[in-house]
């Protein structure tokens, strides 16, 4: 077969383990199969304005460890693009660019949104493959996401150190972490950081039922709690409350965010010092741990097989423990939520974890 020409770009917010796939996309068709590779600048913007990088020998060196992403990134999308004042479809202009590179293929790495991005230009005849990376592990059709484990690490050592103070201090604190819809990242790092109450958006919480699981721990002695927060969680009264349109409608719940608007209202009902700790961007930043190096690498060079295999239109996921092309039209659009009487849920719940319901 002859030599293809791949283009690559990774969209949507960063996390670690987007370099290790771009090394693992491009040092296998680069290195064992001998076609072309280039990056997009900072996501499907590079892709419109015609921004790249030869991604060489030495471009993929070095570059295994490091967190982020060496072609950088954006949350701007194809037919939603702010151009000076205005918003425009440019999906004809990213067409256009695709057609000019003569591209066999376009590897898109990305979350949930960036996979309904790939789908609109699949639709348009270009052949997509796609990675799903994000710290939320919220993309349907795979097992995980790269950089999911090493969001969830940092978010667990964090709630470890966040114990020491809070028992010291008698304390409630309650640890913000990542997740508008899905609780992937609080429920995991609440586990294994030993959190006493979890609180995600697929579990409407009640305030009072927090506050009494909280009163508990301090009728037994233990004068410090310490909870686990989604940023999405909401009480059963706002989740009612909310209608269609669920990002506007949040906004309007006030300015204060989720936890500290928890945060206030448990130390009302408690009496007991409560204090917020939101972990941010923190847990998108740093070096990947080795799981998702190796699982950053597998998906890549998988990618980079189904490439010269001829194969389009497909994610690729990890499905137990096995690399798996997977329908890109089934993924695009849909969320993997957190089920209320997931294995997880089960466990935390039997080592006595409240989830405020």
């Amino acid at each position: 077969m002859g030599q293809k020409a791949i283009g690559i770009l990774t969209s949507g917010g960063d996390c670690p383990g987007l370099n290790a796939a771009i090394r693992g996309v491009g040092k296998a068709t680069r290195g064992t199969y001998g076609n072309q590779i280039i990056g997009f600048r900072d996501g499907f913007r590079g892709l419109v304005e015609n921004r790249i990088i030869r991604l060489d020998n030495a471009a993929l060196s070095g570059i295994l460890t490091l967190g982020g992403t060496i072609l950088g990134t954006s949350r701007d999308k194809p037919h939603k693009m702010p151009v000076g004042s205005q918003t425009m479809d440019m999906v004809d202009v990213a067409v256009d660019n695709y057609h000019k590179h003569h591209l066999d293929t376009l590897v898109i790495m990305g979350g949930n949104g960036t996979q309904k991005n790939a789908y609109r230009l699949m639709e348009r005849g270009l052949s997509i493959i796609t990675l799903p990376k994000t710290i939320d592990n919220d993309v349907w059709g795979t097992d995980v996401t790269f950089g999911f484990d090493t969001a969830m690490s940092i978010a667990a050592e964090a709630i470890d150190r966040l114990h020491t103070t809070a028992e010291s201090h008698h304390r409630i604190i309650v640890v913000e972490i990542m997740g508008h819809r899905v609780g992937w990242l609080a429920l995991g790092a609440g586990i294994a950081g030993g959190a006493d109450v979890i609180l995600i958006p697929e579990i409407p919480y009640d305030i009072d039922s927090v506050a009494d699981a909280v009163l508990s721990r301090s009728r037994a002695g233990k004068r410090f709690s310490i909870i686990a927060m989604a940023e999405g969680a909401l009480s059963t009264k706002e989740r009612a409350a909310l209608g269609d349109d669920e990002e506007e409608e949040r906004d309007e719940l006030g300015a204060e965010t989720a936890s500290v608007r928890l945060a206030r209202q448990l130390q009302e009902i408690t009496g007991l010092e409560a204090r917020v700790t939101a972990l941010g961007h923190l847990q998108r930043g740093g070096t990947p741990s080795p799981y998702d190096r190796l699982l950053a690498t597998r998906l890549g060079t998988t990618c980079a097989e189904l490439i010269e295999e001829g194969e389009s239109g497909v994610m690729v996921a990890i499905r137990r423990h096995k690399c798996k092309a997977v329908s890109l039209k089934k993924v695009a659009g849909r969320l993997k939520n957190v089920k209320p009487d997931h294995p997880w849920v089960q466990s935390a719940r039997l080592v006595g974890t409240s989830f405020g319901d």
